[in-house]
């Protein structure tokens, strides 16, 4: 059975790094954006990743720049950028596809692991969809990820064990992640 290990992208250098070499540890692998209304969600990503990394948590950042053209910049203006207003320190590799015909295998392997089943309710949910919608079109059936800071949740064995939408309260995402830590 196949799951996240088997998988290799490319760091901000151009390097290719197996994510293999994060076996053993729990993972929260996130596709960013820079100019997004939830790129916020950094500061509370930073939080947990200062809290956890000890115990052997990694957060594996990877920008992307198919959702409303959120992350123009180049690789190390988007690292600058994490760096000096969030003061990201977990792992950020190189800009990446998630959806269309050039996704980056991990992101179609790990939303098709766990797909899509919605924002969840109330109005700005709606008006995400909506927009979602739109911007995904294009990709038709391999719109793997439907906006910026998705989050999946993999454990020590490296499967697929939970997905959060960007809507997703991020004391959830926490608390799943000190739950798979604890396991």
């Amino acid at each position: 059975m196949a799951t996240v290990y088997d998988y290799k992208v490319k760091d901000r250098a151009g390097n290719e790094v197996s994510i293999g070499d994060y076996a053993g540890k729990v993972l929260l692998i996130v596709n960013t954006a820079t100019g997004c209304g939830f790129t916020p969600h950094y500061d509370p990503l930073e939080d947990m990743y200062k809290e956890f990394r000890d115990q052997g948590f990694e957060i594996l950042d990877f920008p992307c720049n198919q959702f409303a053209n959120q992350a123009p910049e180049s690789d190390d203006e988007i690292h600058e950028f994490c760096t000096l207003k969030f003061g990201t320190e977990f792992p950020q590799f190189a800009k990446i596809d998630v959806n269309g015909e050039d996704a980056d295998p991990l992101f179609a392997f790990i939303a098709t692991e766990k797909p899509f089943t919605g924002f969840g309710k109330g109005l700005k949910n709606a008006a995400l969809k909506k927009f979602s919608d739109a911007n995904n079109k294009a990709f038709g059936d391999k719109a793997y990820i439907k906006w910026n800071f998705t989050k999946f949740l993999v454990d020590r064995q490296g499967n697929v064990v939970e997905r959060f939408e960007p809507t997703a309260d991020m004391a959830e995402v926490r608390d799943a992640v000190k739950k798979e830590l604890e396991k």
